[in-house]
């Protein structure tokens, strides 16, 4: 069986993490969306997303192919119900199609196919369907994971330096993994420390907790739980309750709450985000699709970062904030609550940011991790600023 993710049409809810990827490639957990559709299937998956991500992310098309939802979170059982349709049939959840089992020629216009039959689905369902619910998921998604991957196998021996509260069958080290001198609480969740990844001498962490590969947390580092720091990441200062993608930075003293960061973003130094309105209101956030501010119905929200963007040192990001890819953020009091992709200044004023320099930055972000800003990366950069100068 050939299988293939494809993005929902809520994508545009999830901006400005799928300005830059699929919808199934977002980070909840230990693991991507991918991911845990790959551990549950054994088998590899494609992509049918928008076409000028598709270079990037390529669809792979079979005689049989299983469509799946890309923003859909897999469970043993729904995998299994998948796994058992019919040429020609449909998963779905109300109006959410979950699965489909399609003909190669099939794909590309599956959505306006005719359905013999559809097979509803009446158990929970677990869907990305807005930005905010990537860091509100995530403790649960943590613990999911961590049962997933850990299950059977044992964890590489702790260091009798580190102090450790509650279970310690529920911290999981892999090969090369790191910690010396912290404070380990599994109370609340499990703390997962992924391939080569750090903890440094003095770091306080409370489950659920997931540090990814090669990534690193910082010497007094506080993080609470629901945090995950993805793969190649370094973190400092207080996090709590936020997802970190990968490869980015948040190096130095300050706090980020209840959060997201996409890729290859930098938080500079004493970096402050607020989570919480002085009036204790719910949060309202900037909707990719619905073109303005929408009601979130969570008291903590702070801030929606897409890849690449970056801040001064002593940047203030109010309670709900979202920007958008590529950014480059400074200057004295609170940034503005929304911001356009490839923007340049801070509260006294915004420019575009010029696509040449933005270019520059992005190729000697990738070459410190040893990787190439190749032409299918400009192409999409070179997309997502056209349409954002519309």
């Amino acid at each position: 069986m050939n299988y293939i993710l494809f993005d929902s049409f809520g994508r545009d809810a999830l901006m400005p993490f799928t300005c830059t990827r699929p919808v199934a490639d977002i980070r909840a957990g230990i693991l991507t969306i991918r991911e845990k559709w790959e551990f549950y299937l054994q088998d590899s998956t494609s992509t049918l997303t928008q076409t000028y991500l598709s270079k990037k992310f390529p669809i792979r098309k079979e005689k049989d192919n299983l469509l799946i939802n890309g923003s859909v979170f897999p469970t043993k059982a729904l995998v299994s119900k998948i796994s058992d349709l019919k040429p020609g049939h449909i998963l779905a959840q109300g109006d959410v199609i979950i699965a489909m089992r399609v003909e190669e020629s099939q794909i590309d216009d599956f959505a306006s196919q005719e359905i013999e039959d559809t097979v509803e689905w009446e158990d929970e369902l677990i869907k990305l369907n807005e930005n905010w619910e990537i860091f509100s998921f995530n403790p649960r998604a943590i613990r999911d994971d961590f049962e997933l991957i850990t299950k059977g196998r044992k964890s590489k021996p702790l260091s009798k330096t580190n102090f450790v509260t509650g279970d310690p069958s529920l911290i999981f080290l892999e090969e090369g993994a790191k910690a010396e001198f912290t404070f380990l609480n599994t109370t609340d969740g499990p703390i997962y420390i992924g391939k080569d990844a750090e903890i440094m001498e003095g770091t306080k962490v409370r489950g659920p907790f997931a540090l990814c590969e090669h990534a690193q947390l910082k010497m007094d580092a506080k993080i609470y739980g629901g945090t995950t720091v993805g793969p190649y990441s370094k973190v400092g200062g207080e996090v709590s309750n936020s997802v970190i993608f990968g490869y980015s930075n948040k190096g130095h003293d300050g706090f980020l709450g209840n959060s997201v960061l996409g890729e290859w973003c930098n938080l500079g130094a004493d970096t402050n985000t607020s989570n919480l309105k002085n009036t204790y209101d719910i949060v309202r956030l900037w909707s990719y699709d619905k073109e303005t501010f929408v009601n979130t119905g969570l008291q903590f929200c702070g801030l929606i970062m897409g890849d690449h963007s970056k801040s001064g040192i002593n940047t203030m990001f109010n309670t709900g904030t979202v920007v958008g890819v590529s950014c480059n953020l400074y200057g004295s009091g609170f940034q503005r609550n929304f911001i356009p992709s490839f923007s340049w200044g801070g509260p006294s004023g915004l420019k575009s940011y010029n696509f040449n320099k933005a270019l520059q930055v992005a190729e000697a972000v990738y070459q410190r991790r040893n990787k190439v800003f190749d032409q299918t990366e400009k192409d999409i950069f070179d997309f997502l600023y056209n349409i954002n100068s519309d």
